[in-house]
């Protein structure tokens, strides 16, 4: 009687992509012995901290070329996989284990619970449902192949692991050089730059606004195309909030070579245009001609950012609208419209580090998530060239790419 030769995946990260892609491929393909490593002593840290410690886990969009346009980098990749695994595909997959999602108005899931524990207990206990071996602090730091056509993986502890599929899902890397071992192997790197970032405006003001949050705002950088609209929060450091956030997405590679110095403008009126904004300032002269300006803001603004405004346009406090200058007017409707910043750096956005870079995409199937390189390696998460805006993007695109690895090493032929 023959016995069965076990195959050996070996899953390089922790992370959402990595459990998604070890767990699932367990669960497709009982026997297959499956081992996960992580380099730290955290496992899946930024599903517990994405999303205030909710875990923004998807977004209700349910058009998948809608979907793929939130992807500054990776769009036409992305397109194409969604059609394996999708948005109702992760709901369901979460739901048959218990876990219930919601939507929020923003379009954000998050589980029924508010907690991002509910998604990191659910993820282990899968792995251990399918008796996943997971090793912490553990680094690989070189990855070969044999002549029997396995590959050989050195980590930082002086010992070896011999696989028979390897999948890499250990995030995006800050620095090129952290890429060389997967250059090694003959893969090409875009070049990592950081992409979820919040906007430094040291020394001003605004900044003793710290915790204003405007709820529909304008974005834009001087001398490029990039523009978003949405909640704008001011800091103690500057300016955070989605349309930010998205800015600094889509902006990611112009804004490096700007070395993170460039004139941000604001209208805090969001998409309002000016010729509308005079014709209402003359209305409000005519109907609130005997109030005053600092007393009442017609534009629903928060109020400590509409009496900075005043300041900032020397408007005296008991101005009436019926007296205000017209010079002060002109002035006033120009800091509403296009508040100019000096950025002068950035922040990343907490511990939801995204960094756009990594595997160049022309080398990976999107069909498969295999190399084009090296078959039987994968690719799964943020590693490859993909990025998404906030919203719960990039936790779709860890769980689609990491269930396309999976299924495409458990339906191999050279499995059984």
């Amino acid at each position: 009687m023959t016995v069965p030769v076990t195959k050996t995946l070996v899953v390089v990260g922790g992370g959402a992509a990595g459990f998604f892609c070890a767990i699932n491929a367990a669960r497709l393909r009982p026997g297959l012995k499956v081992i996960l490593l992580e380099k730290t002593n955290k496992l899946l840290s930024k599903v517990r901290v994405s999303g205030g410690g909710r875990c923004n886990v998807t977004h209700a969009c349910f058009d998948i070329r809608e979907l793929s346009t939130r992807y500054p980098r990776g769009t036409h990749f992305v397109r194409k996989a969604f059609h394996r695994f999708f948005t109702e595909n992760t709901i369901e997959w979460f739901a048959e284990r218990d876990v219930q999602l919601k939507t929020e108005s923003d379009g954000r899931m998050f589980p029924v619970t508010d907690n991002s524990q509910t998604i990191v207990e659910c993820l282990l206990r899968e792995a251990s449902r399918y008796n996943i071996d997971i090793r912490m602090q553990t680094t690989v730091e070189e990855l070969t192949t044999t002549e029997t056509n396995q590959f050989l993986l050195r980590t930082d502890k002086n010992s070896s692991l011999m696989a028979d599929y390897v999948c890499i899902a250990c995030g995006g890397y800050p620095k090129s050089s952290m890429f060389d071992w997967l250059r090694a192997i003959g893969h090409t790197i875009e070049e990592p730059v950081p992409s979820l970032f919040t906007f430094n405006v040291p020394n001003h003001p605004i900044t003793a606004l710290m915790g204003v949050s405007v709820p529909e705002a304008r974005v834009r950088i001087s001398g490029s195309k990039l523009e978003q609209t949405g909640p704008v929060l001011i800091t103690h450091w500057g300016f955070s909030g989605p349309a930010v956030l998205r800015t600094s997405a889509w902006g990611a590679r112009d804004l490096q070579k700007m070395n993170y110095h460039f004139t941000c403008q604001i209208n805090w009126l969001g998409d309002k245009q000016e010729h509308l904004l005079r014709e209402e300032f003359q209305q409000y002269r005519h109907e609130r001609a005997a109030q005053k300006l600092v007393n009442k803001n017609p534009w629903q603004l928060p109020q400590r950012l509409w009496e900075f405004l005043l300041q900032q346009c020397e408007i005296a406090p008991d101005t009436r609208w019926a007296d205000l200058p017209a010079k002060a007017q002109n002035k006033l409707i120009k800091e509403l419209m296009n508040s100019e910043f000096n950025v002068t750096g950035k922040t990343t956005f907490k511990e939801e580090f995204v960094t756009a870079g990594g595997i160049k995409l022309s080398e990976i199937d999107p069909q498969t998530m295999m190399s084009r390189k090296l078959p039987h390696l994968f690719f799964a998460g943020e590693i490859m060239d993909v990025d998404g805006i906030t919203g719960g993007f990039n936790f779709q695109h860890a769980w689609t790419s990491g269930w396309i690895a999976a299924s495409s090493i458990a339906a191999d032929t050279d499995l059984s």
